[in-house]
């Protein structure tokens, strides 16, 4: 009894959590999140504003990120696991922080100047002006991808520890601060853009990222003062100083930890490889390097033991069911008004959260793995009741109206039919229409049964979605090598941002909400297929045991994961 240690009183416990590692990445996340929030929301609005109220520039600032994210995220990815922790999130922070705010003060140049700027070289300055707004605003958001892979796929993994307990609350954390962020932050600086201007919303968010960023680069230096195992990253001499000085001389050999000396990347092959390089220092090879990278990210995710959970995840991004711009045109065509939708927004949110805390609960019962085929079970079940609604008393669908009616009219300049006026590209007006809103021009719908089966079932499956993403998240976190959580985590996001691609293609070429049903149909089509995929992943790993929801099961036991090839 003598030996043990002065218990910690309530004050002294409460000290050391908010001084915690844990809680220090906590509030830089939360500051991070909440800008990226505010920033993402107000850039389309300013964005519409300027050219006119018309969705060009919005659309086309949109296809630029998707594409920059799906070619680079293996290379993002390359470099964040080629560079120590420290480097990779401190020069994030800065690239991410200075493009919001040298794009917020550009954006503020042409509100207060537009008129002007139209005057000079024929419009050609303000043009100039738009692209410089996109370009840098998609540095910012591919900065963005890379502070978020080293955050929330690295250091949460390190400073959970081996605990797998501690790793899954932590990832729970993470997602609840994005859910109340997520809803929190566009309010806001929506309010400061209604009540003020947009030259007074554009200021408030570059004195927001100015601050934000000296506070969440104190915070980074923080954790990485506590969390030493942080400076040790597999096969690079730069961490083996740092670690120097943040650790006793004598607790590890030569700044490296055993288990980071057995990693594939360390092998002899590699090094023998390494007097080669000169041979191939030519310009052609040079430049052929990203393309060498991406493709040895690709092969080295398909290699990956956890590829069909990491796929089975990216199938749900090819889905309309969701609360973004294309569910939201389509509930205006069906009556549904701005205060309704904040309200069913709310409701997603809570529904979020809810899953969350669900994953951590299910997780502790059944496993990690048992969690995931769960929360699928869960969400498909929720679905059904969209599947429902497309043939509820309502719905417009119909087979009989083409669904490539309205883009057919679109391109050929012409409304042959009057239903044309009544499609969500109708909602998509150019800044030279003048006409009501959808909403407004409809018809009031005889029944709103379906359009609430529709956003019930939406609603409802967030809390199998968000448990789902959760499982898939720490799954690759555990079972990917330190040496390339980077690089699959970077073709993680570019295989998501693939199938998010593909779902707006979708809605393109079918945009009337006569064709709505069927795009409900095909998208929980694809989250079938993908929970499917998982399931093969799941019954792989643990068999008929997945059946058996007794105890937790282990980590994945797989082979070693194959190393990143280092030549094409």
């Amino acid at each position: 009894m003598d030996n043990s240690g002065p218990k910690k009183t309530c004050c002294e416990s409460i000290q050391d959590f908010f001084t915690s590692a844990k809680f220090l990445i906590y509030m830089g996340h939360a500051l991070s999140t909440w800008g990226d929030r505010m920033w993402n929301f107000a850039v389309a609005v300013f964005l519409v504003k300027l050219y006119g109220n018309s969705l060009l520039l919005t659309a086309v600032y949109g296809l630029v990120v998707a594409g920059s994210v799906l070619l680079l995220g293996a290379i993002i990815g390359d470099w964040v696991d080629k560079n120590p922790r420290l480097k990779v999130a401190q020069t994030s922070l800065l690239v991410q922080n200075s493009c919001v705010i040298v794009c917020g003060i550009l954006l503020m140049v042409v509100f207060q100047f537009k008129e002007q700027l139209t005057e000079i070289y024929s419009g050609w300055i303000l043009t100039t002006c738009y692209i410089l707004v996109i370009t840098i605003a998609n540095i910012a958001n591919l900065a963005s991808t890379a502070m978020s892979i080293t955050i929330q796929r690295d250091w949460v993994v390190v400073v959970a520890g081996q605990d797998s307990s501690k790793l899954a609350d932590m990832n729970a954390t993470v997602r609840i601060i994005d859910q109340l962020t997520n809803i929190l932050a566009p309010m806001l600086v929506g309010q400061i853009m209604s009540f003020g201007s947009h030259f007074i919303g554009c200021g408030f968010i570059v004195g927001w990222n100015l601050c934000s960023m000296c506070l969440e680069y104190a915070l980074l230096w923080k954790v990485y003062q506590k969390t030493p195992a942080l400076a040790s990253k597999a096969g690079q001499k730069e961490q083996q100083q740092e670690l120097k000085q943040l650790s006793p001389a004598g607790e590890l050999e030569n700044g490296q930890s055993p288990e980071e000396s057995s990693q594939p990347l360390m092998n002899e092959s590699s090094l023998v490889t390494k007097p080669d390089a000169p041979k191939k220092s030519g310009c052609c090879y040079q430049v052929s390097e990203p393309l060498r990278t991406l493709r040895a990210g690709w092969v080295s995710y398909y290699n990956q033991n956890i590829f069909f959970a990491g796929m089975s995840l990216a199938f749900l991004y090819m889905t309309v069911l969701g609360f973004d711009c294309i569910t939201t045109g389509y509930a205006y065509t069906q009556g549904l008004n701005g205060s309704v939708l904040s309200l069913l927004m709310g409701a997603s949110a809570v529904s979020g959260i809810c899953g969350t805390v669900a994953f951590t609960w299910i997780r502790k019962k059944c496993g990690l793995i048992r969690t995931g085929f769960i929360s699928g079970v869960a969400q498909l079940s929720c679905l059904m009741m969209c599947v429902a609604s497309v043939f509820a008393t309502g719905s417009p669908f119909d087979l009989n109206v083409s669904p490539f009616q309205d883009l057919y009219t679109h391109l050929i300049g012409e409304k042959t039919l009057p239903e044309a006026d009544h499609s969500l590209g109708g909602i998509l007006t150019s800044g030279n229409s003048s006409t009501a809103s959808p909403a407004e021009e409809l018809p009031p719908l005889q029944s709103y049964m379906s359009v609430s089966l529709l956003f019930a079932g939406v609603i409802a499956a967030r809390v199998g979605l968000w448990s789902f993403d959760l499982t898939v998240t720490q799954l690759i976190q555990e079972n990917v090598i330190e040496s390339e959580r980077g690089v699959i985590n970077g073709v993680q996001n570019s295989m998501n941002y693939l199938l998010d691609l593909l779902h707006f293609i979708m809605v393109i070429l079918a945009p009337n909400p006569e064709a709505f049903g069927l795009l409900v149909i095909i998208s929980v089509s694809f989250v079938a297929m993908g929970h499917l995929m998982y399931f093969r992943f799941a019954f792989k790993s643990l068999g008929s045991r997945l059946f058996l929801c007794c105890s937790p099961e282990q980590k994945v036991e797989t082979e070693d994961s194959p190393s990143l090839p280092t030549t094409v």
